[in-house]
């Protein structure tokens, strides 16, 4: 995963400048590389970088072949003509996660991955650890990339990382002492075009695990379930049903029940959704066999109130109230919000369409949504494959789409912004979504 040691100090190119590029860029330069950066974009980012950093903005020109290494992004397609050239050349291709890891020293490496949850798991599991070891950071998705803290870590470093199918499929050989799988439904499949594609990238997180390793996996998910053989790691399944040998949830406690070892946690739970106890086993599971103690895990949960965008709560508005759920850009994070309310759930949803059907949400949103309020490129696709589900207003954008909700809205329903799409089309991310809906709730009065 690191590099050969008669690479150092020679020529870096880094494709693509989004926030892990930006961040191995600098990085390189630290441990003195001669940086060449390429991004297809604008010259936005140019202000974060390094001034020792040659760039080249709106296409990437061959320049970035006189590099020893190409520091890939991810998102990028190995296959763009300019990677094909580097492929040609011999030109050694990595990710970000290899170059920032093998650049870091640590006791421990936590990594989670999951179509869905991956945030909120890494965010608890992340304050679990940090409870009981002040060096300890978290990165990757969520916060900001390892390369940003590389220089930093110590050798009792304990590194949590949300990981995205994107960087592990760049990353083949990426090792983590922990790993932790949440589930896998149809995600991304406009990148990875196959599901077998994508679920190849998503267990990387624990293939190549050593034996003293341990993958924790779902085991409520056939897809997990099965690919869990695979680990050459200690598998520690949990669920949300009794296991002979694992962690469960039963009558409000996690119990974890490993060979002789038999445990009960009982946390007070804040944040809702049957999907969260999920995320809390896995979290629970994490912590406990890398070394955290009982009472600190059952402390922490108990205290944890959720990640922004994520199922959030905004505000009561004349007795009706508002939920931020940007972060769910896919089919599988919509359900999960909607099923976490009992119905009368007014439902702010579309964006960028990643390739998936609705049709999977028809029968939920039937029994739960009273009108779905359309916004973004993904409207028409929505209304389609929801046709006769419930009732359809096309607002076009967020404002118009909340406005509306306010002059309707009765007393008792659940206003959800639950997109089920991506943000690109209107917005520079979920976090820009999810922030301009909160801001125009806040107004009313």
């Amino acid at each position: 995963m690191g590099l050969e040691r008669g690479l150092m100090k020679k020529n870096m190119g880094v494709l693509g400048l989004g926030k892990s590029g930006v961040a191995a860029a600098n990085l390189a330069v630290k441990l003195g590389y001669n940086v060449f950066a390429s991004d297809s974009g604008k010259k936005r980012v140019i202000k974060f970088l390094n001034k020792k950093i040659t760039t080249e903005f709106f296409n990437h020109s061959d320049k970035i072949l006189n590099s020893d290494v190409i520091i890939k992004s991810p998102g990028i397609h190995s296959d763009i003509p300019i990677l094909k050239k580097a492929i040609a050349r011999k030109i050694k291709i990595i990710s970000e996660l290899a170059f920032s890891v093998s650049s870091s020293k640590y006791k421990k490496i936590i990594a989670i991955t999951g179509t869905n949850g991956k945030t909120t798991t890494t965010d608890l599991i992340a304050k679990i650890i940090k409870a009981a070891h002040k060096d300890s950071i978290v990165v990757g998705n969520i916060g900001f990339p390892l390369s940003n803290k590389a220089l930093k870590t110590t050798k009792n470093t304990y590194i949590t990382m949300e990981l995205s199918s994107y960087q592990l499929e760049d990353t083949p050989d990426f090792r983590s002492d922990v790993s932790v799988l949440l589930n896998i439904t149809p995600d991304h499949l406009g990148h990875h075009k196959t599901m077998n594609a994508y679920i190849k990238a998503k267990e990387i997180v624990f293939v190549n695990q050593k034996k003293a390793g341990f993958a924790v996996i779902n085991c409520d998910d056939k897809i997990c379930r099965k690919i869990a053989s695979k680990a050459k790691s200690n598998v520690i399944f949990f669920s949300k049903k009794p296991l002979r040998n694992g962690v469960f949830y039963d009558n409000g406690k996690i119990v974890i029940r490993l060979e002789k070892k038999h445990i009960e946690i009982s946390p007070k739970i804040n944040i809702v959704g049957s999907h969260n106890i999920e995320n809390i086993l896995a979290a629970a599971a994490a912590a406990y066999v890398s070394g955290v103690n009982r009472a600190i895990i059952e402390k922490v949960i108990s205290r944890y109130k959720g990640v922004e965008h994520r199922i959030e709560f905004v505000k009561t508005v004349n007795d009706v109230d508002y939920y931020n759920d940007s972060k769910s850009t896919n089919i599988d994070s919509t359900r999960a919000a909607i099923e976490s309310f009992s119905g009368n759930v007014l439902l702010i949803m579309g964006g960028h369409d990643k390739g998936s059907s609705y049709m999977p949400l028809k029968n939920l949103v039937k029994r739960k949504v009273k009108s779905i309020f359309l916004i973004g490129e993904a409207s028409k696709k929505i209304k389609k494959d929801l046709k006769g589900s419930t009732l359809f207003f096309d607002c076009g954008n967020i404002e118009s789409a909340v406005k509306q909700i306010y002059k309707t809205a009765k007393a008792g329903d659940i206003v959800l912004l639950s997109p089920a799409c991506a943000s690109f089309d209107q917005f520079n991310d979920f976090e820009e979504r999810g922030t301009i809906f909160k801001q125009i709730v806040r107004k009313f009065k």
